[in-house]
């Protein structure tokens, strides 16, 4: 049977979706369902790895029987993923020993502060793996689990237990266990991975007390990851793509080349910009990160990003915590309807800042409230928070590869709202551009399975596949940008920590 579609399985921090493209690169299904989020504590959050598992088997399943597809009509598959979520299973069982930890979770902020507190180590740690010592990364969620569950530290040391990002965990079960195995863009956010001579690090093995035996097998982004065996109507199909889904949205929307930049508007948000064979050292609060390659690449490929814990989530805050909406996509139409936020001003650290601040304490602030303040003001401030911390990350990114960005492309839900996209161009003095394809994470994981096999032939055919639809040009004056930004950056003074604080 003719091999006419990539399916791509996207397991973000709120969904698990299967995404089904045919050979012109176009998302033509959906499969999607929403994931449980776990909060034991404040500052804390889980997700359930068998649940993620469940769900991205009947999403897939969903997706072939919606849509009348045999599984021989699968050229492949390609996984990408929430980085950094951090998962300890028992070799023989099969079953996880705890809860997923998830990449927002800051339980973890007390052993990076201890560790910080040795210039040396944190010197070390940026030297090899590029990253920022951060509760963010997965080392010190393995070390935390190995402490606090029972016989845990044992096992792995006997090497009962296996560690993995969501990918790992996928490629395990849809194997039946017989692939351990990640990639460098998943590999790379572990702290535990050195970016320069692509293996785990022992030094760094050793500092969090980590067994090499925990840590999957690293191959390439396009290339070969097993076959599916579970469940058995489902075998056969092969996982020739993987790729952390920041990476993945970058190599979806084609940005191949030294100084194209993608911003996605997901749970959080996240700017990376293609940097070549050269491992930019920030030293504006970026970090450094290994970028999805095509087949046949025989150098590492980088990028610079900028993550900003807080994007969707909190337009979703305001709907569902606050029920100031029904629905986000009203929130463009009622930021629109006012001329400004009448001095409201929102600092969106609900788990600490990001890039470039790198606050943990950090936390959220609305300031500039008063009699005359109504909720028209709160959501247009919501947006504007998210422009300004992009203009952040962008500006930041720009002084380290000393190059100026004409140009960035954008994909990520929030990205469908008009009035976010023109303030974010109006705040980078550049212009903004959204694809016809918005599955652009989904897109970068079929891309890579899809080159691997050859169902399409080079990356110059995907960037003729890539369309814009949307270009959103810069109206504000310099004076008025840098006023408003003055303002931002005085807010984020009063939203950080005592520690951290100028």
């Amino acid at each position: 049977m003719e091999k006419r579609y990539v399916i791509s399985l996207d397991q973000g921090t709120t969904s698990s979706r299967a995404v089904l493209f045919d050979k012109q690169g176009k998302a033509l299904a959906i499969a999607q369902r929403p994931l449980n989020q776990i909060f034991p504590q404040p500052g804390w959050v889980e997700h359930d790895p068998m649940e993620i598992l469940s769900d991205q088997l009947g999403v897939l399943t969903e997706l072939l029987l919606a849509n009348s597809i045999q599984p021989e009509e699968i050229d492949s598959l390609g996984i990408t993923n929430q980085r950094e979520t951090t998962i300890l299973w028992n070799r023989k069982t099969g079953l996880p020993i705890a809860n997923a930890i998830v990449w927002q979770c800051r339980r973890t902020a007390p052993m990076i502060e201890e560790l910080c507190k040795h210039p040396d180590v944190t010197k070390m740690i940026q030297e090899k793996t590029g990253l920022i010592p951060d509760p963010y990364f997965s080392a010190s969620k393995i070390r935390w689990l190995l402490d606090h569950v029972e016989g845990a530290q044992e096992a792995a040391e006997a090497g009962d237990l296996a560690f993995g990002t969501i990918d790992s965990w996928l490629i395990y079960k849809l194997t039946n266990g017989k692939v351990h195995a990640t990639d460098p863009t998943n590999a790379c956010r572990t702290m535990l991975y050195d970016i320069h001579k692509g293996d785990w690090d022992d030094d760094l093995l050793k500092l969090f007390g980590i067994p090499r035996s925990l840590c999957p097998e690293v191959r390439p982004s396009s290339g070969y990851f097993g076959e599916t065996s579970n469940p058995t109507s489902l075998m056969g199909i092969p996982i020739r793509g993987v790729a952390g889904d920041q990476q993945s949205a970058l190599f979806g929307q084609c940005c191949f080349e030294p100084g194209e930049a993608k911003n996605t508007y997901g749970t959080g948000g996240f700017m990376l910009m293609h940097t070549g064979t050269e491992a930019v050292q920030s030293h504006c609060g970026l970090i450094t990160t290994i970028a999805a390659s095509a087949p046949g690449t025989s150098t590492i490929e980088y990028a610079l990003e900028g993550s900003v814990f807080m994007c969707g989530a909190l337009i979703h805050w305001l709907s569902d915590d606050l029920q100031f909406i029904d629905d986000v996509a009203q929130t463009s139409d009622i930021a629109a309807s006012i001329p400004d936020t009448g001095g409201v001003m929102i600092v969106p650290a609900f788990t600490g800042l990001g890039a470039p601040w790198w606050d943990a304490d950090a936390r959220g602030l609305i300031c500039g409230i008063t009699r005359g303040t109504k909720q028209a003001h709160i959501i247009r401030a919501a947006l504007e928070a998210l422009a300004y911390q992009s203009c952040d990350v962008l500006t930041a990114m720009q002084d380290d590869a000393q190059c100026c960005i004409k140009t960035l492309v954008v994909d990520g839900g929030a990205s469908s709202n008009d009035f976010l996209m023109q303030y974010q161009a109006d705040m980078l003095g550049c212009n903004v551009c959204r694809p016809i394809n918005r599955e652009t994470t989904a897109a970068g994981a079929a891309f890579l399975a899809g080159l691997s096999s050859g169902f399409w032939k080079s990356t110059d055919e995907l960037k003729e596949l890539h369309t814009i639809k949307d270009c959103f040009e810069p109206r504000m004056s310099d004076e008025d940008r840098t006023a408003r930004l003055k303002d931002w950056h005085r807010a984020v003074q009063r939203a950080r920590s005592d520690s951290e604080r100028d």
